[in-house]
């Protein structure tokens, strides 16, 4: 066995193992494949590797960074445009770098915080960027005490580098654009049947719209704001809902061009001749937005992306360097749908 510095045995993964009452193989797989381990059993695991203070060995460790020097991503909806236009700012600032680039995806709460404790323990990475995922203060100081730099996209905590938004701010422009245009009557597209593990904008952005609105002496009802699991299909649904009303609205925001673009395709179903009888704003600015000439609020999606890399080389470079925090801005496209 071999020894630690200050004199006493280093805790092997068979110490781990027999703490936890598991077997080696079942703390391998909390450590490498957390997601097929039992929540009770990776707990127990991570408890005993914590008091024991185990560590893989130092030497794998600096071997693996030698050959590997990854960066790793972590985020759910892989098949979202949003994800797919901050990966390529992810990568394309990465290109020039010796890193490369790991995705991890995540489609439950067990896996999202299974990745964040393992990783922290193995060190296959050297930094990790965590996109549309809130987490726990345990999970962030388990990334900060293992010394695994770390940068969070689309959410804010006080001791890791971050990259927002203020989508409350996004939903008011819209609101604010709609009503100099000369809008009285509204409607909104959003989101339901949100899952527990990721971050879903959408409520902001409709708090932000409906606020706006009272304050201009107008009011969105309960019956105007239509809600459904996100995608272009049902965003498509809740529209014909919304037009089929006895006073249907003049304008109609969405809480994704995704869904956008669903509200435009019922339009065109219906006739319905946009912007002269019916507007239409989204959010986001996909790069499909301007092919189809669709009034949005732009998030800069690229830059999010090359800014959290930016900001994780910065402290991989010089770990005194103090976390940041940067909101990114957001501007009204005016195209033809409003």
């Amino acid at each position: 066995m071999g020894r630690r510095g200050d004199g006493m045995a280093a805790v092997t993964v068979y110490d781990v193992a027999e703490k936890a009452g598991v077997s080696i193989a079942t703390v391998s797989r909390v450590l490498n494949s957390p997601e097929k381990v039992r929540e009770a059993t990776r707990a127990r695991v991570l408890a005993a590797i914590d008091a024991l203070g185990y560590e893989p060995r130092a030497e794998a460790v600096e071997r693996a960074r030698r050959s590997s020097r990854s960066i790793g991503v972590l985020a759910p909806f892989f098949t979202q445009p949003s994800f797919t236009e901050r990966l390529s700012g992810i990568s394309a600032t990465l290109a020039s770098s010796p890193y490369e680039l790991v995705i991890y995806s995540v489609d439950s709460a067990a896996r999202r915080d299974g990745y964040l404790n393992s990783l922290a323990v193995t060190r296959r990475l050297d930094g990790l960027i965590v996109i549309s995922l809130e987490f726990a203060d345990r999970l962030a100081e388990r990334l900060i005490e293992h010394g695994l730099e770390t940068v969070v996209i689309e959410f804010y905590h006080r001791e890791l580098s971050s990259i927002t938004i203020d989508d409350e701010i996004g939903g008011r422009i819209v609101a604010e654009y709609l009503i100099a245009r000369g809008h009285r009557r509204f409607g909104f597209v959003g989101d339901t049947d949100l899952p527990d593990y990721a971050i879903y904008p959408s409520d902001r952005r409709l708090r932000g719209f409906r606020m706006a609105l009272e304050e201009a002496g107008l009011h969105l009802t309960a019956e105007q704001i239509a809600l459904a699991p996100h995608g272009l299909e049902q965003a498509r649904q809740q529209a014909h809902r919304l037009l089929d009303l006895p006073e249907p609205p003049t304008a109609i925001f969405a809480a994704s061009d995704t869904q956008a673009l669903g509200v435009l395709k019922a339009a065109r179903e219906r006739g319905v001749a946009v912007p002269e009888q019916l507007a239409i704003v989204g959010f986001d600015d996909l790069e499909i937005a301007d092919f189809v000439g669709l009034t949005t609020v732009r998030q800069h999606l690229k830059e999010s992306g090359r800014v959290a890399v930016e900001l994780l080389l910065s402290r991989l470079a010089d770990p005194s360097r103090p976390v940041q925090h940067v909101e990114l801005p957001l501007t009204l496209v005016r195209r033809g749908t409003a």
